[in-house]
């Protein structure tokens, strides 16, 4: 069992330092990727932003598509917070769940800062028994995480480079192999990625937004 403490994540520059210092050698095998998905009244309604060879990224698509990563982060740090107010996890599992809430929790704040007051206040959400029961925790986690890694990856093309979202990508990238490697499973089975698109991750997120 991983006995060492977990310390507050006080920046995103520092994050790969401060996982590495925490994590098991097991669970350094992370995969890579790039960037986000677009809402427009609803939490999870809005259009597709269509990733493709020609896009070139505008000020107006970076807002669309930097709003549902936002959404994205804020139902990832939720879940992570309920899982820890539970009080199940233990181990591994916990020591996870501490790590990723933290960076969660200061993607959310990278977001909410790019986008200002467009950023919005954030939905409400129910997570039911994947956040008290350890199996069906890790079991959301790898769908959250791969999810959400999906569609950055899908909307990577579609933002001007001055967004900067790699950065949080990259960390995404770790969480969703770390998950994976809780849940038996290969870190990085595959090459290369295939895109989750925006109306697909609706579907997946829908039943964890109240309102």
């Amino acid at each position: 069992m991983v006995k060492r403490t977990v310390p507050r994540v006080a920046s995103l520059e520092g994050e790969h330092a401060a996982v590495v210092a925490r994590v098991s050698r097991a669970s350094l095998i992370k995969g890579s990727l790039a960037v986000l998905g677009a809402v427009a009244g609803t939490a999870v309604g809005g259009a597709e932003i269509a990733a493709s060879a020609d896009s070139r990224g505008s000020p107006a698509t970076d807002r669309e598509i930097l709003t549902f990563g936002l959404l994205i982060e804020r139902l990832q740090a939720a879940f992570y917070a309920a899982a820890l107010h539970g009080g199940k996890l233990t181990g591994e599992a916990r020591q996870f769940a501490q790590v990723v809430a933290a960076e969660e929790a200061a993607h959310v704040k990278y977001f909410a800062d790019a986008l200002g007051p467009s950023a919005g206040t954030a939905p409400r959400f129910r997570f039911g028994d994947a956040a008290t029961d350890p199996s069906k925790f890790i079991a959301t986690a790898v769908t959250l995480e791969e999810t959400g890694l999906g569609v950055y990856n899908g909307q990577a093309v579609n933002l001007t480079p001055k967004t900067l979202a790699a950065r949080v990508v990259s960390v995404e990238a770790r969480h969703a192999a770390w998950a994976r490697a809780l849940a038996g499973k290969d870190p990085a089975p595959v090459a290369v990625d295939v895109p989750v698109s925006v109306d697909q991750a609706k579907q997946t997120f829908q039943p964890f937004i109240v309102a």
